[in-house]
């Protein structure tokens, strides 16, 4: 695929990885908390299989046009400004929600900044990091999951040991967002071509390997539901406090493995190419949703929590990477927006449906869905394989 020499320097990559490191210690003091927040007000597990498919369809819905307008323009940073912006006001707005139905619209608008910030903050990476797409987003989403690790950390030091509600860590998780839109000041606008074309013709002359793996990424996300399943699945194994505080731990360590490992996978797809890193992930997953599926120890959680990070450490900025190599030049904010936009509706779906067998039959259904629908991705990948250029 062409290459786009770089414009930008690579202080984008370092810049706008600070800012998904503060936005994420903010949000994740949220996330491992919000099933049970949610659950407080009244929400049964088809509800928070709703929030949960509601909060990635929104935010997906914008990100072709987003990233098509970004395209256009040849405008990143104020995408980037008014997306964590966004997410910061409608935070604060959850932390003050008495009833579940205004829960729900305030969890799933606060998504709305990541449509409106997240394909021109990755066409930024991209662009500033022509030679090295792999290890710069491995970079950023590295600093990502290390604000989670952090903020989940937080979450659990305030529940554990201040004994705080619920409802003030929310409080104070907005408050602490409100640092994120400083060092997004510092970033370089990237010098673009502006494109006048029509939304619809920029979507057609996306490569065909592109739209196919489109396609592969879509019918995994199908099955790849809410990590909420994954916290409320393991509360059964604990009672009183510490079935709120047991599984944000878990959490944690979720995040751990998936910030240790996203910059190695990230190195290791520049060198050995992107098809076979994520079809390990695409894998991977199939094999922890089955554990999720009949785990009943304690001990067995901790691995497969461990692995639920790998999973997205492999597959998460991989992805993202792979979509830029296979974009023309001019118009990756265009397709990083198409993946996230099909990959997100197809959240929606495996969320809706999870929240449904969750509650109508059980929740081992809910893994067992999930892990089938990885292991069908996986064999779609496999069969196209010949079909993608690196």
């Amino acid at each position: 695929m062409e290459e786009d020499p770089p414009k930008t320097p690579f202080r984008n990559v370092i810049l706008l990885s600070v800012v998904s490191f503060l936005n994420d210690l903010s949000s994740e003091m949220i996330m491992p908390i919000l099933p049970m927040f949610l659950q407080s007000l009244g929400a049964t597990g088809q509800l928070i299989g709703l929030v949960g498919g509601l909060r990635d369809s929104l935010a997906s819905i914008l990100k072709v046009p987003c990233g098509y307008w970004s395209d256009r323009t040849g405008r990143r940073k104020i995408f980037v400004y008014w997306g964590y912006g966004v997410s910061m006001v409608f935070k604060l707005l959850l932390a003050f929600s008495k009833l579940w139905p205004s829960a729900v619209v305030f969890s799933a608008m606060e998504r709305v900044g990541k449509g409106l910030r997240t394909a021109a903050r990755d066409a930024i990476i991209s662009e500033s990091a022509a030679a090295q797409r792999g290890k710069a987003f491995g970079i950023h989403r590295g600093f990502d999951t290390l604000g989670a690790i952090l903020g989940s950390a937080v979450s659990f030091l305030l529940l554990w040991f201040l004994g705080l509600e619920i409802r003030t860590i929310i409080v104070i998780a907005a408050v602490f967002g409100l640092a994120v839109l400083v060092p997004i000041g510092f970033v370089e606008e990237p010098k673009i071509e502006r494109r006048k074309v029509g939304l619809k013709i920029s979507l057609s002359v996306l490569a065909k390997p592109l739209k196919l793996f489109i396609l592969i990424s879509g019918i995994f996300a199908l099955g790849n539901f809410s990590y909420m399943f994954f916290v409320m699945r393991a509360q059964h194994l604990f009672t009183g406090r510490a079935s709120i505080a047991a599984p944000v731990f878990l959490y944690v360590l979720f995040n751990v493995f998936y910030s240790a490992l996203a910059v190695p996978l990230g190195s290791i797809s520049d060198k050995i190419g992107r098809r076979p890193v994520i079809v390990f992930g695409y894998a991977l997953f199939a094999l922890v949703s089955l554990g999720f599926a009949f785990c009943n120890s304690l001990w067995l959680f901790v691995v497969l929590f461990s692995l639920y990070g790998v999973v997205f450490a492999a597959i998460d900025g991989t992805q993202r990477a792979f979509v830029s190599d296979l974009a023309g030049a001019g118009f990756k904010g265009t397709a990083l927006g198409a993946f996230h936009t099909v990959t997100g509706l197809s959240a929606f779906v495996a969320s809706f449906t999870a929240g449904l067998l969750w509650q109508h039959v059980s929740p081992v259904a809910t893994f067992l869905f999930g892990g089938v629908t990885a292991v069908v991705a996986v064999i779609v990948f496999l069969i196209l394989y010949a079909g993608f250029t690196e």
